[in-house]
């Protein structure tokens, strides 16, 4: 086993948990953005407000996303258990 691998393996690691996390911190930052956005307009500082609907919409989004989610780690896992035997060698 290389440096070079052990680095080429954590880039691929950090890379799959940003785009499994993608969606879900996306979701809340536009709900987050848009709610901010209304607050601003309106002159309304409740900071309990936004909290309801960016916990529903990540919600949302995780069980929409979900399957996806799976299918990339589980895709991620097989390639890294069927590269053990040349890791080893």
């Amino acid at each position: 086993m290389t440096p070079e691998f052990v680095v080429h393996l954590g880039q691929q690691a950090i890379y799959l948990m940003l785009l499994i996390s993608a969606p879900m911190l996306i979701s809340g930052l536009v709900v987050g953005l848009s709610i901010s956005i209304l607050q601003a307009v309106t002159q309304i500082h409740e900071v309990t407000l936004t909290f309801i609907p960016k916990i529903l919409v990540v919600s949302v989004a995780l069980m929409i996303a979900l399957p996806w989610m799976v299918q990339k780690m589980l895709d991620f896992m097989r390639a890294l258990l069927l590269q053990i035997p040349s890791i080893t060698a």
